[in-house]
């Protein structure tokens, strides 16, 4: 049976961590679906799509798969869930109640739980126990009231006894390594490098980092 990712989105989401570990995901076999957490009206939103596009943080638009509906995007529905960052999207996410109890549902459900940039802002306002985390620069201060914060391009922590996975990133510029991790964790090392390879990711760029 194929795995399943949920990504959240809303706006201000750093497009390149959106769409290259949804797209990165999708070629090895993993079931993702794209949901809208809204913040207010999106300007974009009354141009007859349902869900309402989201505006990136570079002006990009994505029309997501759905709109977040808690009932509907729980742990026993997916085995992933994935948070992108980009300031504003991240201040979004991370402060959605709905959003913090997913955090908490999917990694006391032994599920992974992946964000990326700000995006792992999320960990600390769901308040996930002490573990090891990066980020972007911008939001480490933050991070290390509450973390082992560490500056590896991507950090996997699954000490927490019966818990889950918590995989965290640091910005665009480590997005394919997140995602080739996240098909690792999901689909095996073989998988990831079946889906490396066709991607021409540069020899001279070491993976994994």
């Amino acid at each position: 049976m194929a795995k399943k990712a949920l990504v959240l989105v809303a706006d201000g989401t750093e497009e390149m961590e959106f769409t290259i570990t949804y797209d990165t995901l999708v070629r090895a076999g993993v079931e993702c679906t794209s949901a809208n957490v809204q913040s207010g009206g999106s300007p974009y939103g009354t141009v007859g799509t349902s869900p309402a596009l989201v505006v990136c943080s570079r002006g990009i638009k994505i029309l997501p798969d759905t709109t977040l509906q808690p009932l509907e995007a729980g742990p026993d529905k997916y085995d992933a869930l994935v948070i992108p960052g980009g300031l504003k999207g991240s201040e979004t996410l991370s402060q959605s109640t709905e959003v913090q109890t997913l955090v908490r549902e999917y990694f006391n459900a032994g599920k992974i739980v992946a964000m990326i940039c700000a995006g792992t802002l999320a960990a600390k306002t769901a308040g996930l126990p002490h573990q090891p985390v990066t980020s972007h620069p911008v939001v480490q201060d933050v991070l290390t009231q509450a973390f082992k914060y560490e500056e590896g391009s991507v950090v996997v922590s699954d000490k927490v006894e019966g818990k889950g996975t918590l995989v965290t990133s640091r910005g665009p510029g480590t997005a394919f390594p997140f995602a080739f991790k996240l098909v690792e964790l999901l689909c095996g090392k073989e998988k990831s490098d079946e889906v490396l390879g066709p991607m021409m990711f540069p020899p001279s760029v070491p993976y994994p980092y």
